[in-house]
C-alpha cells in the first residue's frame, strides 16, 4: 500500500496528487489541504516527526516521513520551509510518486533558482570531485559555455591553470574535509582573458535526504579593481617627472638590500645637484624638470647592470648598488661626477650642472636604511662644503659636524626668539682726522649653555638653513635703533651692517631698511652694508639693482674681504660701490711683506681711479698702521685701535681715545 497507493489515496482525499502542508509552532497537527490557507485533513505527528519539520529554515528544501490518512500509512515526500517566525509550509507528495515529488521541488525552489540564475556573481555548485553541478548565466556569459555542455565536467581543467588548479584542487579537499566556508583568490580563463575573481565558498548539504555535500562558489571580478591598486601602488612608487623610483620604493630596495645582503656589502651613492636652484630660478620649473630628465638619463648611463637609480626628491638621487665594495663606489661616482661636465641642451639654452655625491657601506656606515642613508646625506654635504663636485666616503667624525648642525638647528632658533643675541660694534677709523667715524656691527651669541659665540660659528650655518633672513632683519633693527639713540646724543656715526648673498637677492632688505629708517626716525640715513665679493659673482645684475635702491636710501655700500675672491676690476667698474675693505691677510705683516706692500699700493690706485674709498681691516700694529697711512688708506679698523665692543663700552671708549701720535704729527705736517 505503502508504495502502490499513495498517489490515488492523496487525490481521493484532495483531488490533487500535491495537496498543501502547513505546520504551527504550538502544534503537533500537520493540515493537509487542496486550497492553500485552508485546512481540510489534521493528521497527529510524533514530536520526533514535528521536530524534523520545525528543523526546516527559510530556505526551501525537503523531507520524507510517514503518516496515517484515514486509517491507512502514507510514505510523504514533504517540500518546504519556515514562512515566518511560527509557521512551516510546503507541499506534498507520495514519496513513490517520482513526477510529483520532481514538480514539488521545481515549484518550491524556482524562487531560489531564479536568484542563483539571475545573480550578479558567478556563481558555480561543484562536488568535492571539482565536477560542476550548476553554472550560472553570469557565469556562461564570462566563459562562453552553456551550463548543459558543463555540468558534470571537471572546474579545475576547465577554467584554471595548471598552477591555479593545484592550489584551488588542494584547498578545496581540505575545506571539504574541514566543512568551513572560506575567501580564495582565483585566476579563471574567460573569453576576455585570464580574469582574477575573490570566490567567497560556502559548502551545503544537498538536502535530498542523502549525506551529500557541495561547494557553492560565489565570485566578483577583481581584476579592474585590482589593476587600479597596481596603477596606484606604481604612482605611490615612481617619480614623475624622472619615471624612476622614489624614495618611497628606494627605501623598500635598500632595506630588501640589507636584510638579503648575506657577507656582502651594499652601497649608497647619493647626489645632489650643485646649482639646480639657479637653473629653476632663471628658467622656470618646466625647464628645470626636463633638465632633471637629461641628468636622470645620463646618470643611468654610468650605471652597470644591477645597479638602482632613484630620484628622493628636489635635486637629489640615490644610487643603490648590492654588491659593493669602496673602489666599485668611487669608480662610479667618479663616472658620474666626470658625466655631468658636459653640458645638457635643453631646446636652444645650454646649461652646466655638477654634483656632490656622499658614499656609504653597509654594514660599515650603518647597520639599517636610516643610519645608511644619513650617512651617506652626510657625506654628500661634506662633499658640498668641500667645493662641490666632488664624492666624498662617509667617515665617523663626520657624525660630529651633524651633531653640530642639530645643536644649531635647534638653539640659534631658539637663541634668536629668547633675545639671546646682542651686536658689538669695532670702530673704524679715519686717517685723515685719527677719530672714530663709523663702526661695524657684529654679531655675537650669547648662548646659555656656550657662552658668547663668535658669528664663524654659526653664520654659514644661518645662511644654508634660512635663518639669515630673520638673523639679518633683527641686526639691522638693532643698529637702527642703536644709531638713532646716538644721534639724539650728538654722536654722528655710522654703522655698517652686513648682508650675505642669500639676502642681496631678496628685495625685502630693501623694504625692511626702508621700514627701520622710519620706525626710528633716522634722518639721514646712518647705516651702511658690507657684501662680500661672492655676492657679485652670483648675479651681478641682481646685486647691481638691489645695491642702487640702498644707496638711493642714503645707505653706503661697502665690498669686504676683497682680495679673497673673483671679482675683477671692470666688474668693480659697474657696480655702484662706496668704498672696498681690504681683507686683513693683506693686511697682516705688511710693513714686511714686499708682495702684499705692491697689492695694497695697486688697489689703492685703482680705488681712487674709480672714486672709491679703501677701508683696511684687522689692523694689529703700528708698523701697520704706518704702511697704510702711507700708502693713502682712508680708514682703518683693527685691535691695535680697539676690539668689538658693547654699546655703552664704545661710548666710553669715543669720550676716552686719543689718535696715535705718528697721526697727529702727519696732520700737523700737513697744516
Amino acid at each position: 500500500m505503502l508504495t502502490d497507493q499513495g498517489p490515488m489515496l492523496l487525490s481521493a482525499h484532495f483531488g490533487t496528487s500535491s495537496p498543501y502542508w502547513h505546520l504551527a509552532f504550538d502544534s503537533n497537527a500537520l493540515e493537509l489541504t487542496a486550497v492553500k490557507g485552508k485546512t481540510h485533513i489534521a493528521v497527529a505527528l510524533s514530536d520526533m516527526q514535528a521536530a524534523k519539520i520545525r528543523r526546516l529554515s527559510g530556505i526551501t528544501a525537503s523531507l520524507d516521513l510517514t503518516i496515517q490518512l484515514s486509517g491507512q500509512p502514507i510514505h510523504l515526500h514533504l517540500v518546504g520551509r519556515r514562512v515566518n517566525k511560527h509557521e512551516w509550509a510546503g507541499t506534498a507528495s507520495a514519496y513513490t510518486d517520482t513526477q510529483a515529488v520532481a514538480r514539488d521541488l521545481v515549484h518550491g525552489l524556482s524562487f531560489a533558482e531564479q536568484v542563483v540564475s539571475e545573480a550578479n556573481s558567478v556563481i558555480v555548485i561543484v562536488d568535492q570531485h571539482g565536477r560542476i553541478q550548476r553554472f550560472n548565466r553570469l557565469s556562461e556569459e564570462y566563459t562562453g559555455l552553456q551550463e548543459q555542455d558543463v555540468i558534470g565536467k571537471n572546474v579545475f581543467q576547465m577554467f584554471m591553470s595548471p598552477e591555479e588548479a593545484v592550489a584551488s584542487r588542494r584547498n578545496i579537499a581540505g575545506f571539504f574535509r574541514n566543512g568551513s566556508s572560506y575567501e580564495v583568490e582565483r585566476w579563471i580563463k574567460t573569453v576576455k582573458g585570464e580574469r582574477l575573481f575573490l570566490f567567497r565558498n560556502k559548502f551545503v548539504h544537498s538536502g535530498s535526504g542523502k549525506k551529500e555535500v557541495f561547494l557553492i562558489c560565489s565570485g566578483t571580478d577583481i581584476t579592474e579593481e585590482r589593476r587600479a591598486l597596481e596603477r596606484l601602488r606604481v604612482q605611490a612608487n615612481t617619480d614623475t617627472i624622472t619615471g624612476l623610483p622614489n624614495r618611497n620604493a628606494i627605501q623598500d630596495y635598500v632595506n630588501q638590500a640589507i636584510n638579503e645582503r648575506g657577507d656582502n656589502s651594499v652601497g649608497l651613492v647619493y647626489l645632489d645637484l650643485d646649482n639646480f636652484k639657479k637653473v629653476n630660478d632663471a628658467y622656470g620649473h618646466m625647464f628645470g624638470d626636463r633638465l632633471l630628465v637629461e641628468v636622470s638619463r645620463a646618470i643611468l648611463g654610468c650605471l652597470k647592470e644591477g645597479e638602482l637609480l632613484a630620484r628622493l626628491g628636489g635635486d637629489e638621487f640615490l644610487v643603490l648598488v648590492r654588491q659593493a665594495d669602496h673602489t666599485m663606489l668611487q669608480e662610479l661616482s667618479q663616472r658620474i661626477i666626470d658625466r655631468l661636465k658636459i653640458p645638457f641642451r635643453i631646446g636652444l639654452i645650454e646649461v652646466y650642472t655638477g654634483c656632490s655625491i656622499g658614499i656609504a657601506l653597509c654594514p660599515e656606515h650603518g647597520n639599517d636604511l636610516d643610519g645608511l642613508i644619513r650617512s651617506a646625506d652626510t657625506a654628500m654635504y661634506v662633499a658640498k662644503e668641500q667645493g662641490k663636485r666632488t664624492f666624498i666616503v662617509f667617515s665617523p667624525e663626520m657624525n660630529r659636524r651633524v651633531a653640530e648642525y642639530m645643536w644649531l638647528d635647534t638653539n640659534l632658533r631658539k637663541g634668536l626668539e629668547q633675545n639671546q643675541l646682542v651686536v658689538y660694534y669695532q670702530p673704524k677709523i679715519s686717517t685723515h682726522t685719527g677719530l672714530a667715524c663709523s663702526v661695524e656691527a657684529l654679531v655675537r651669541w650669547d648662548s646659555p649653555e656656550r657662552g658668547l659665540i663668535p658669528p664663524i660659528q654659526f653664520i654659514s650655518y644661518a645662511e644654508e638653513s634660512g635663518l639669515i633672513g630673520p638673523l639679518g632683519l633683527w641686526v639691522l633693527q638693532t643698529a637702527a635703533k642703536q644709531a638713532a639713540k646716538w644721534q639724539q646724543q650728538g654722536l654722528n656715526i655710522r654703522i655698517a651692517v652686513n648682508i650675505s648673498a642669500r639676502q642681496l637677492v631678496d628685495d625685502s632688505v630693501v623694504n625692511d631698511l626702508a621700514c627701520v629708517l622710519e620706525e626710528n626716525q633716522l634722518t639721514p640715513c646712518m647705516l651702511d652694508f658690507e657684501l662680500t665679493e661672492s655676492s657679485l659673482i652670483e648675479d651681478e645684475n641682481r646685486a647691481h639693482e638691489v645695491i642702487g635702491r640702498l644707496r638711493a636710501l642714503g645707505a653706503q655700500v661697502h665690498l669686504d674681504d676683497f682680495g679673497t675672491g673673483y671679482s675683477s676690476l671692470a666688474q668693480l667698474a659697474r657696480i655702484p660701490l662706496d668704498a672696498i675693505k681690504l681683507d686683513k691677510s693683506f693686511v697682516r705683516g705688511v710693513d714686511l711683506a714686499p708682495v702684499s706692500q705692491s697689492l695694497i699700493r695697486a688697489i689703492v690706485a685703482a680705488a681712487e681711479a674709480l672714486q672709491f674709498r679703501v677701508i683696511a681691516e684687522g689692523v694689529e700694529t703700528e708698523s701697520e698702521d704706518q704702511f697704510l697711512n702711507c700708502v693713502g688708506v682712508d680708514e682703518k679698523q683693527g685691535f691695535l685701535f680697539a676690539q668689538p665692543m658693547l654699546p655703552e663700552e664704545f661710548e666710553a671708549w669715543v669720550q676716552s681715545y686719543r689718535p696715535h701720535h705718528h697721526q697727529a704729527e702727519d696732520d700737523a705736517g700737513k697744516g
